[in-house]
C-alpha cells in the first residue's frame, strides 16, 4: 500500500506540474489574444465599447457553462473532500477541462479574481482520478485530494512551502503525522516542473536573518491601518452586495446570474477603462509593489485599492471563476504600498513601502482567507526576510482577532442562488 501510494503521489506531483504550467501559460496566451497585446499597454488605445464586451461575453460564456456543469465553480477545498468522501460529488475529465476553459475566460477577461483556487482544485481533481485509477481506498480521499492540492498551489506559485501549508490549514491537518510526506513529496515534484516555466513571486531587498527594532512601532501603527480596509472589503462583500444579491435575487429568481453577468461586465469594463492594473489576478501588481524602490503617488495607489476591492466582490458575484489569494495578496500590498508612502513623508525613518507591501499582502490575504499560517509561511518563502517574518506573524493574529470583532468570516460566500438550491435539496 505504501508503495502504491508513494507512485500515486509522484504521479499526481508530476501530471498537476505540467497541467498547471499549461494552465498559466494559457491564461496568458487568452489574455493577449482578448487584448490585442499586452493588456496593460494595449488598453488605453482599444475602443471604450471593446473594453465592455469583452468581460460581458466572456462571463456569459462562463455562466452557460456553470449552467451545464455546475462542479467547475469555485468551490473550497474542503466542500470539495467532503462531498466526494460522500460520495455527493463525482469529479470526471469534463468537468476538470470546463474548469480550465471557466477559469482561463475568467482571468483573461480583466475579472478580478486568481490562478490559485482553480489550481489547487484542478490539482485536487488531478489526484481523484488517481485514486480512482489506483484504487485506493475511500478513506484515502481527503488525503490524496491534500496532495493534489498542494501540487496545484506550489505549482502555480512556485512556491512548495506555501503549497504544502496551504493544504494541511485547509483539509489535512486532521492527517498531518500520518500523511504529511505524501503532501510534501506532491508539492515538491509539481513545484520541481512549474520552476522550469513559470516565474515566481521573490522580494529582491530581503535582510535574511537581520532584524530592525525601528520597524515595531511601524507595524503597530499598521495593523489598525490595514484593518480599516479589511472592513471596508468586507462590508462590501458581506453587506452591500449580500443585499444587491437579495434584492436581484427577489425580483429575478430565474435570472439572477444573467443580471449579475450584465453588472460585472460592466463594473470590469469601467474599471479597465480607468485603470487597466486594477483588473485580473493582481500578480503583476504585487510583483512590482514589493520590489518597486521608485515613489508611486499614494492618490493612485488608493485609487487602485477602491477599483481592486469592488472588482474582486463584484468579480465574485458574477460567477467569475477564480481564487481569492492573488486578488486579495495585491489588495494588502497596495494597502501597505500607500502606508509606506505615508509613513515616510511624515517620518524623519528610512522606511521602505515595499517593507509593507509585502507584509500587507500576506496579511490580507490572511486574515480574509483564514490561512494565517500560510501568510506567515508566504512571507517568509518570498522573502527570506526575519523583519517581514515577524511584521507578518505579528499583524495577522491582531487584524484577524480584530475583524472578527465585526465580521464572521467564511471561506465561502454562498449567494440566494445557493442558498436556496441547497435549502430545496435539502428537503427531498
Amino acid at each position: 500500500m505504501i508503495a502504491k501510494l508513494i507512485i500515486a503521489t509522484l504521479l499526481t506531483g508530476v501530471i498537476s506540474g505540467f497541467f498547471i504550467t499549461f494552465y498559466e501559460m494559457l491564461i496568458a496566451f487568452t489574455t493577449r489574444l482578448l487584448f490585442m497585446g499586452d493588456p496593460f499597454e494595449t488598453i488605453p488605445v482599444l475602443p471604450t465599447w471593446y473594453l465592455y464586451v469583452v468581460p460581458t461575453v466572456a462571463i456569459f460564456i462562463v455562466n452557460y457553462l456553470i449552467s451545464k456543469d455546475n462542479y467547475i465553480r469555485e468551490y473550497g477545498l474542503t466542500e470539495i473532500a467532503d462531498s466526494v468522501s460522500q460520495n455527493k460529488l463525482i469529479i470526471n475529465v469534463k468537468t476538470l477541462f470546463l474548469k480550465v476553459i471557466a477559469s482561463t475566460l475568467s482571468v483573461s477577461s480583466g475579472y478580478a479574481v486568481g490562478t490559485e483556487g482553480p489550481s489547487a482544485g484542478m490539482g485536487a481533481m488531478v489526484a481523484y482520478q488517481i485514486h480512482r485509477l489506483f484504487n485506493l481506498p475511500i478513506m484515502l480521499v481527503k488525503m490524496m485530494i491534500s496532495v493534489g492540492a498542494s501540487s496545484g498551489i506550489a505549482a502555480i506559485f512556485v512556491s512548495p512551502l506555501t503549497g504544502i501549508v496551504f493544504s494541511i490549514e485547509n483539509i489535512a491537518y486532521q492527517f498531518i503525522k500520518q500523511y504529511i510526506g505524501y503532501v510534501i513529496l506532491g508539492s515538491v515534484i509539481a513545484f520541481s516542473i512549474s520552476v522550469k516555466f513559470l516565474d515566481s513571486i521573490s522580494f529582491h531587498s530581503s535582510l535574511g536573518k537581520e532584524f530592525d527594532y525601528y520597524y515595531v512601532m511601524p507595524i503597530l501603527i499598521f495593523i489598525p491601518f490595514i484593518t480599516i480596509f479589511i472592513y471596508l472589503y468586507l462590508f462590501m462583500k458581506k453587506r452591500l452586495l449580500h443585499i444587491i444579491d437579495l434584492e436581484i435575487f427577489k425580483k429575478f429568481r430565474t435570472m439572477r446570474n444573467m443580471v449579475f453577468s450584465l453588472i460585472g461586465g460592466s463594473v470590469i469594463g469601467t474599471i479597465l477603462l480607468i485603470e487597466p492594473h486594477a483588473g485580473f489576478s493582481g500578480k503583476e501588481i504585487v510583483m512590482h509593489l514589493i520590489n518597486n524602490k521608485e515613489s508611486i503617488s499614494v492618490y493612485f495607489i488608493f485609487l487602485i485599492i477602491i477599483l481592486r476591492i469592488v472588482g474582486t466582490t463584484v468579480s465574485l458575484y458574477a460567477n467569475a471563476v477564480g481564487g481569492l489569494f492573488l486578488p486579495l495578496m495585491s489588495i494588502g500590498a497596495l494597502v501597505g504600498y500607500g502606508y509606506g508612502e505615508i509613513i515616510t513623508f511624515y517620518s524623519h525613518f528610512p522606511f521602505e513601502p515595499f517593507f509593507f507591501a509585502a507584509v500587507g499582502s500576506a496579511v490580507f490575504m490572511g486574515v480574509v482567507m483564514k490561512l494565517p499560517l500560510t501568510a506567515v509561511v508566504l512571507a517568509l518563502e518570498l522573502t527570506f526576510d526575519y523583519n517581514i517574518l515577524v511584521a507578518t506573524g505579528v499583524s495577522v493574529v491582531l487584524v484577524g482577532y480584530l475583524t472578527s470583532l465585526q465580521f464572521n468570516i467564511r471561506r465561502k460566500y454562498v449567494t440566494q442562488a445557493e442558498e436556496s438550491s441547497g435549502q430545496t435539496n435539502g428537503s427531498h
